[in-house]
């Protein structure tokens, strides 16, 4: 049969999806069909066949009231006021495959059940808590879609084309797009999470019911109500412990408590970097400040490195003009050489400056990586600027020499 011919045989009340997105009508189609050409794929049933055990007509003497009488392991039993002994077994006690019976009754609580099946020769009754709970959990979903309110309930299977919630003896469908925050996300990490989502279509005829829900719904609304929060409070300067979100080439995304801001690479450290995964990871919990806002834009712009981490600060308060210090040697060039005196601060030490004889070429004296002590002689801080002298220290040194000589 034509997919789309069944789909609107099982579905006359869906109308074309008039009220569902054509994208997640179509997502449902394929799910059914795959579902269909592939059920030893399925960890559950059939799409076409999801909830269909549970409203099938067993020919049942309906609904009975009745008390727990005995629990064990694997079944519970219930005086539903009839010679025969009313049996619940563990599968028809709760629609969850890891319940327990002591966990769910204990003797003496009182329980409304259907009959599903009774047995005189045995003297006894086959009974269902679970597909009552299931019909009144139906209705739970109707009223949830109609009024378009919350659902709550834990992730039992990760199937094609998306995920099956239970919620009150109900599974729940879940198209991969409507499943998480954005598209791309791993389905298998949402497997028994507890979850919140919104029904948004459902249909049910001749006992063939079903319902299509969307968690990225609550989780959009939930962004969205942070994000006002946020604006609300936002300031420049304000700081945040934030988490790292994603790396680029050109800075971090932070989330900040539901929003993300960024922090370009240019201020992620006071050091010249190539790219952010030399200073923060993805995952990594950073304090971080409001730098800039602009809401119309939705846009933040962060800090990361510190004011009292700032090289020229270090060097403004342990380095002053006259120190003396072992510095390495980054650069040369045609006029002197470039030190390295700390991170992020070079100095040049000029060809005039490196000895007392005349050097002709810095090459001649200095390599690449050398280490040598100097004296600073000037800091211009406004154009940060630093004038280093090997030869500073040399003067003194000659100076007692000549003397010597001289006596």
């Amino acid at each position: 049969m034509d997919i789309l011919r069944l789909f609107e045989s099982n579905f006359p009340d869906w109308n074309g999806g008039a009220s569902t997105p054509a994208s997640i009508i179509k997502e449902v189609l394929v799910t059914m069909s795959e579902e269909i050409k592939n059920p030893e794929e399925s960890k559950a049933e059939n799409f076409e066949e999801l909830l269909e055990e549970s409203f099938k007509n067993y020919n049942t003497n309906g609904r009975v009231h009745g008390v727990v009488v005995g629990v064990t392991p694997t079944e519970v039993r219930v005086d539903v006021g009839r010679k025969q002994t009313g049996i619940i077994p563990l599968a028809e006690l709760s629609s969850d495959p890891n319940a327990k019976t002591e966990d769910i009754v204990k003797v003496g609580d009182e329980l409304d059940v259907i009959i599903m099946k009774t047995n005189d020769q045995e003297g006894t009754i086959l009974l269902s808590k679970r597909l009552l709970d299931a019909q009144k959990g139906w209705d739970d979903i109707v009223a949830a879609y109609e009024e378009k309110t919350i659902v709550h309930g834990v992730v039992t299977d990760v199937i094609k084309g998306g995920v099956l919630a239970l919620t009150n003896g109900i599974k729940v469908f879940i198209p991969a797009s409507q499943a998480t925050a954005t598209r791309g996300e791993p389905l298998e990490d949402l497997l028994r999470k507890e979850v919140d989502f919104r029904i948004i279509e459902t249909t049910g005829r001749n006992n063939r019911r079903r319902a299509v829900g969307s968690i990225r719904s609550v989780l959009s609304d939930e962004r969205k109500k942070k994000e006002e929060e946020f604006w609300a409070a936002a300031e420049v300067g304000k700081t945040y412990t934030g988490v790292v979100k994603s790396l680029t080439s050109y800075g971090a995304f932070v989330d900040i408590g539901g929003i993300d801001g960024m922090v370009h690479i240019s201020e992620l450290s006071w050091n010249r970097i190539k790219h952010p995964s030399e200073v923060v990871n993805v995952g990594d919990t950073v304090e971080v400040f409001i730098k800039s806002l602009d809401q119309e834009k939705g846009k933040i712009s962060l800090g990361y490195k510190k004011a009292e981490d700032n090289p020229w600060e270090i060097l403004r308060n342990q380095y002053p003009v006259g120190t003396e210090c072992e510095v390495e040697i980054v650069g040369l060039t045609q006029f002197g050489a470039f030190a390295r005196i700390i991170d992020g601060i070079d100095g040049l030490i000029h060809v005039s400056q490196i000895s007392t004889e005349r050097v002709e070429k810095p090459e001649d004296v200095l390599s690449v990586g050398q280490k040598v002590n100097v004296k600073i002689t000037a800091i211009d801080f406004d154009k940060k600027r630093i004038s280093l002298s090997m030869k500073a220290l040399l003067v003194p040194a000659a100076d007692e020499a000549e003397a010597e000589d001289a006596e």
